[in-house]
């Protein structure tokens, strides 16, 4: 096992003053800043912990292959994506290899739909490797939002709207609060799966939450196409509190 340790880093939501202080202090203290990206963006985890990586830090750019043009369905997306994982874990663990220790940077959380869990998975069982919580997405939409989702005994479920809607829209009939994420080209769906549910009219759509862009409406006021950062919350019960 390599001497050098590979730190998991979530950077929050978008807000830089979101970064814990820990996030902060391992990326500035790492050799080396890994970062996903899509090949034309300079990466939105980047960007969030702009001002704690220096000139002298190695930086690995890991830019996706794809993002939205290829569907979980097609049957290239996993063994190609898989293959592209597989080559930025040989890339940390070179550094690894070398003494440096790695920031691999997520936005969010790290372990709530982020893409560093993949290299974790792959790298945790053979280097040093710890984990920095960050404040999700989820939360950072809900504050922006200023919307209580559960109290007591509520229950809360984190839905994809990629789910078939017949599955989305029992989801919804179940859950007495719900946040969904990866609206997309989704977001035709789950307004079909809310008005089944019948709880079209409680769902709150967040955009870019936390961000200087950021924006709050219900989402049956919503217009147009959602972008990768949005999400939808539907609150729990309004009982005594």
């Amino acid at each position: 096992m390599s001497t050098a340790t590979l730190h998991v880093v979530g950077v929050g939501p978008g807000d830089p003053e979101l970064l814990t202080l820990k996030a902060a202090r391992v990326i500035e203290q790492a050799a080396v800043v890994a970062y996903f990206c899509r090949h034309d963006r300079p990466g939105h985890a980047r960007t969030i912990a702009a001002a704690h990586v220096s000139e002298d830090q190695r930086e690995l750019r890991f830019a996706y292959p794809f993002t939205t043009e290829r569907t979980v369905q097609d049957p290239t997306y996993q063994p190609d994506m898989s293959a592209f994982y597989d080559e930025c874990a040989a890339h940390i663990h070179g550094e690894l290899r070398e003494g440096r220790n790695v920031a691999l940077l997520c936005e969010g959380d790290p372990f709530l739909y982020g893409s560093a869990m993949y290299l974790f998975d792959r790298l945790h069982r053979e280097v040093s490797c710890t984990v920095v919580p960050g404040v999700t997405g989820m939360g950072g939409c809900w504050a922006q939002a200023g919307q209580p989702m559960v109290h007591g005994d509520d229950v809360l479920c984190v839905l994809p709207a990629t789910m078939p809607e017949p599955e989305l829209t029992a989801w919804l009939e179940r859950a007495d609060a719900a946040v969904v994420m990866k609206l997309g080209s989704n977001l035709p769906k789950l307004r079909a799966a809310l008005a089944t549910a019948g709880r079209a009219e409680e769902a709150i759509y967040v955009e870019r939450g936390t961000q200087p862009d950021a924006r709050v409406m219900k989402l049956s006021e919503k217009e147009g196409a959602a972008p990768y950062f949005a999400l939808a919350l539907v609150p729990g019960r309004k009982d005594v509190r």
